[in-house]
């Protein structure tokens, strides 16, 4: 039975009695309906969440630069500048957490590929790669993968749970299409998948939104909900039951990412960080990206927008930018720090109007710089678009696997013989031609050669007409390791794929 005179008293109390305005007007199904959405609502919740949304819009804003600190150099570490005995050893000491299964991975995929012309999850997206892996199958093979590698290590095969936080549109087809391919070789119950919040649109003068008379407008609650979705859907319990100490988090379009990578992991628990922030070095000072940076002694990101140009283009004594980490939405937590957040500072934390939301981040934080080129290529529009588009991470997967092969003692040649240059960047393109119009772009440098750089420059490729094409499984090497016994000194021509099980090489 309907208490409609008790529901109505309960949206005056919050200023919210207008969304009972078409009652009388609507038929029996649709009171029903409207009478249970509005039933469910936590109006102190979300009237809360609102309240704190709108004192800090009246908050004087400034600019954040004199408040703006970088991350301190103890905490500030980088794959380019550290020993590789150091990097053995995080691997070594992430690989153990692996083994001893208390590593999980945390999936943000609420987002449809709208951008990309299709109307499924981001994740379903296939790149046109020649195997025809979409994001979710390469990911889940480096799962895959990366157990074996720490079960060789350890002689213990620790499971890594992967949880997949999707949004309301994006959780069936998510769980169908794991379920058609059969979860890619993962066990069922280590795919946990459940949906982000949805939160009440609201008018700039506090009131919620009717999207039809019956029915409250809604929309997701961002990657910042996750802490909202972790309480309300249980998955810290899950966690808890299962042992889980560390959390990878990262975001399902980046086609080069490394899941649960040990590097990161034993270098957050060198630090004894409750917190990580995997970043990459802006290539120039007005990139569009956030920067991890400290603001009045609290580490969190700040968006390129709040930075003026005179600070975005401070430079350290070396010459390095001083606020140079950027952002790529690639995190590490502890349970702990995690468990904290969700239970003691989730219903406090600030919204905000048409942004997204800035994390805060403890005070013992660590921030991990990878290079661009291995771990870095976002899936964000379709071909046509300048940047992030399927071309774009395509070959940044070829130029990836072309460097793990040249690593490995292999060459790759053209049909004349001669060895092929390496994959540029577009945005090396871009930098280049604005500083020097008359200079020719540049291949990245890391792990490349003079030979390569040279063969380059003379034949004056583009970034999208480059004929390297090679793909190497997940299920066969997770980050070129291995490689040596199948290409070491062998010479090979495109397309190349080297794939499992029998590892066979096909050309």
């Amino acid at each position: 039975m309907m208490d409609v005179t008790g529901l109505r008293q309960r949206l005056e109390s919050y200023s919210q009695e207008h969304l009972l305005q078409f009652w009388d007007t609507l038929a029996e199904p649709q009171r029903k309906a409207l009478y249970a959405d509005l039933s469910e609502l936590n109006l102190e919740e979300v009237c809360g969440f609102y309240k704190r949304t709108v004192s800090s819009l009246n908050e004087e804003q400034t600019k954040l630069d004199e408040r703006m600190q970088p991350i301190p150099a103890n905490m500030h570490g980088s794959v380019t500048r550290t020993p590789l005995e150091k990097i053995t050893n995080y691997e070594e000491a992430g690989l153990r957490e692996v083994s001893e299964g208390r590593v999980a991975v945390l999936l943000l995929a609420g987002g449809q590929g709208t951008r990309l012309g299709v109307d499924y999850p981001k994740g379903m997206y296939d790149v046109k790669l020649p195997s025809g892996k979409t994001l979710y199958q390469l990911q889940a093979e480096r799962l895959l993968r990366l157990q074996r590698l720490a079960n060789d290590k350890f002689g213990k095969c620790g499971d890594i749970p992967w949880y997949i936080m999707t949004s309301e549109h994006t959780k069936e087809p998510t769980m169908d299409f794991f379920a058609r391919n059969h979860y890619f070789g993962l066990e069922k119950e280590n795919l946990v998948v459940f949906e982000q919040g949805m939160l009440p649109c609201f008018t700039f003068d506090g009131k919620i939104i009717l999207e039809a008379p019956s029915k409250i407008a809604r929309a997701p609650d961002g990657n910042g909900g996750l802490y909202r979705a972790l309480r309300e859907k249980n998955v810290l319990e899950d966690m808890e039951r299962r042992g889980i100490q560390y959390i990878h988090v990262y975001c399902v379009d980046n086609i080069l990412v490394k899941m649960a990578d040990p590097i990161f992991i034993g270098y957050c628990l060198s630090k004894g960080a409750d917190c990580g922030a995997k970043v990459v070095e802006k290539a120039f000072p007005t990139e569009a990206v956030g920067v991890v940076c400290k603001v009045d002694g609290i580490h969190q990101v700040v968006e390129y927008s709040e930075i003026t140009l005179k600070t975005a283009q401070k430079r350290n004594p070396d010459g390095r930018l001083t606020f140079s980490a950027g952002n790529i939405c690639n995190h590490y937590f502890t349970t702990e720090f995690l468990k904290k957040v969700v239970l003691d500072y989730e219903m406090s934390m600030m919204h905000h109007v048409a942004k997204k939301k800035i994390p805060t981040f403890s005070n013992t934080l660590a921030v991990w710089e990878v290079i661009r080129e291995d771990e870095f290529a976002p899936l964000k529009n379709g071909d046509g678009a300048e940047k992030d588009t399927p071309t774009t991470c395509r070959h940044a997967l070829f130029s990836l696997h072309h460097r793990y092969l040249l690593n490995a003692g292999g060459t790759l040649v053209d049909s004349e013989g001669e060895p092929l240059p390496l994959i540029p960047r577009p945005e090396e393109k871009a930098v280049a031609e604005t500083e020097s119009p008359a200079a020719a772009p540049k291949c990245p440098t890391e792990n490349a050669n003079t030979e390569f750089n040279n063969n380059y420059a003379q034949k004056e490729l583009r970034w999208d007409e480059c004929p390297v094409v090679v793909e190497i499984s997940p299920l066969v090497s997770y980050a070129g390791e291995g490689l040596d016994k199948l290409v070491a000194n062998k010479k090979f021509t495109c397309p190349l794929s080297i794939n499992e099980p029998a590892q066979k090489i096909e050309v």
